[in-house]
This record gives structure tokens, C-alpha cells and sequence, in this order.
């Protein structure tokens, strides 16, 4: 009696491990012919942007029409009374530089912004004397500058196109790439030594920049901003007057790719 049991337990539990063994082979079978019959297709651009995980299409820090208004501004001054500096001695000097530049946009996308941008530079620098001392002994080399002068004015509009990266879900912060197509120019005036000589300058510059940056939103509606000059082609073109007599003229153009400190702009941008 207890082996008939026994041998009835076994049949039993055959039975169950049969039919689910069975009923897996069948479902597999069939999720796989349900997945080779759906016909595969391409993705969208917006499919492989999500993809790359390079931006969130619901995440919209700048949403469809909205505006910008923002811009740089610079100024330094400086004036020397016999300072020394290394082996320049006696520097009697005074100068300033100023810098301006606004710019405003509009969102015909979302995390997306055209629009233009102005600019507007003024250096002065007058040395009224200053020594360069090489060595000591016969064989020292000294030069000195009785008068030197220089005043130029640099001026710019530009096409910009600015698409922005948003970092994470919070709306705060982002990342942004500007691209510029500039025109411009600027006009010098050098003069120097006694009796004085004098050059006039006249340049004009077209320029096609392009400048990552960071955005850092310390309301909803105004960002603190930074951008850098990494990647640029131009081509400039200047003309000049030396002592009203001579001229001569220079054509230069250039490409470069590198980050340049020089040109690393901080501004505010107000969002509207």
C-alpha cells in the first residue's frame, strides 16, 4: 500500500513537470514568431537624440517663445606714476579699456534661441616716458620711450543661433553652444616719439565663431552666463595712414581651434 502511494506521488509530479515543460515550449514559441513578425523600422532624429541621452524632449528650460535680453559690460582703468616693472623702469602711463555687449533673442523652439548681438569695444593707453634697462657695464642695453599714444575703437553685429542642453530635471542649469556670423571693423590712431609720428587704421572683419557655454538660472526669469571662444574662421582687412603721406594695406585670414581664455565672457540674461 505504501509503494502503490509512492509510486503514485512520482506519476503525479512527471505529470505537472511535463505539461510545464509543454506550455513554456509553446509560449516561447509563440513570443518569438509574434516578435519576428513585427516589422522593424527606422528611428526618428528625436528617437537617437534621446538615445545619445544628449537632451530630454520633456525637459523644455527654454520653452517655445519665450525672450532673451542679456549681455557683457567691462571696465578697467589703470595709471602709472614711476612704477617698475621687471626691467622697465620710470613708467609714467595711464589707459582704460571698455567693453560692451548686448544681446537679445527669441525661442522659436523649445531649448532653442535666434537673434542678434552688438558690440562695442574702446582702449586707451598714453606712456608719457618709460625706460628699458638691458645689463650693466659697456655692454648694458638702455631704451627709452619719450611719448607713445593709442586709442582704437572696435565695433560688431552679429547672427546668433544658441541651442541649450539642459542638466538633469531641475530646470536650473544647462549647457549651450552659440554659433556667430559677424561683421565688424575698427579704426586706431598710434602716435609716438618726438617729433611726434603718427599712423591712422582702418580694418573691416567678418567672422563665423562658435562658443560653448553655461547657464545657471538664479530665478525664473534671470541666469547668470559664461561662455568661451573655442572654434572660429575670419578674415579681416586693413588699411593705413602714416603721417599723412604713405599708406599700405594688410589681408589676413585665419581658423583656429582652441580654447581661448582671453575671449571668456560673464554676463546676465533675463528670460521673458
Amino acid at each position: 500500500m505504501y509503494f502503490s502511494k509512492k509510486v503514485a506521488i512520482l506519476a503525479l509530479l512527471f505529470a505537472t513537470l511535463s505539461v510545464t515543460a509543454y506550455a513554456q515550449e509553446h509560449i516561447s514559441v509563440a513570443d518569438t514568431t509574434a516578435t519576428d513578425s513585427v516589422p522593424k523600422r527606422e528611428w526618428s532624429r528625436a528617437e537617437i537624440r534621446r538615445n545619445r541621452g544628449l537632451s530630454n524632449l520633456k525637459n523644455h528650460i527654454i520653452p517655445k517663445g519665450q525672450w532673451v535680453v542679456g549681455g557683457t559690460f567691462s571696465y578697467s582703468t589703470h595709471s602709472n606714476d614711476g612704477y617698475k616693472l621687471l626691467v622697465v623702469e620710470g613708467i609714467e602711463s595711464e589707459g582704460h579699456s571698455f567693453n560692451l555687449s548686448p544681446v537679445i533673442g527669441y525661442s522659436l523652439m523649445p531649448n532653442s534661441i535666434i537673434g542678434g548681438r552688438l558690440g562695442y569695444s574702446r582702449s586707451f593707453l598714453k606712456i608719457d616716458s618709460a625706460d628699458l634697462n638691458l645689463g650693466e657695464g659697456d655692454g648694458a642695453l638702455n631704451f627709452s620711450v619719450d611719448y607713445y599714444y593709442m586709442l582704437r575703437h572696435s565695433y560688431s553685429v552679429a547672427a546668433i543661433w544658441r541651442q541649450y542642453i539642459p542638466l538633469g530635471m531641475n530646470k536650473r542649469f544647462a549647457i549651450f553652444t552659440e554659433m556667430q556670423l559677424a561683421l565688424g571693423g575698427s579704426q586706431s590712431k598710434f602716435a609716438e616719439g618726438s617729433p611726434i609720428r603718427g599712423t591712422f587704421s582702418k580694418s573691416f572683419d567678418i567672422s563665423l565663431g562658435v562658443n560653448p557655454g553655461f547657464v545657471a538660472f538664479l530665478t525664473n526669469h534671470m541666469a547668470v552666463e559664461i561662455n568661451i571662444g573655442a572654434l572660429g574662421v575670419g578674415y579681416s582687412h586693413t588699411k593705413q595712414v602714416h603721417n599723412q603721406v604713405t599708406t599700405g594695406e594688410t589681408k589676413s585670414a585665419s581658423i583656429s581651434f582652441k580654447v581661448n581664455l582671453l575671449s571668456i565672457g560673464l554676463g546676465l540674461a533675463f528670460y521673458f
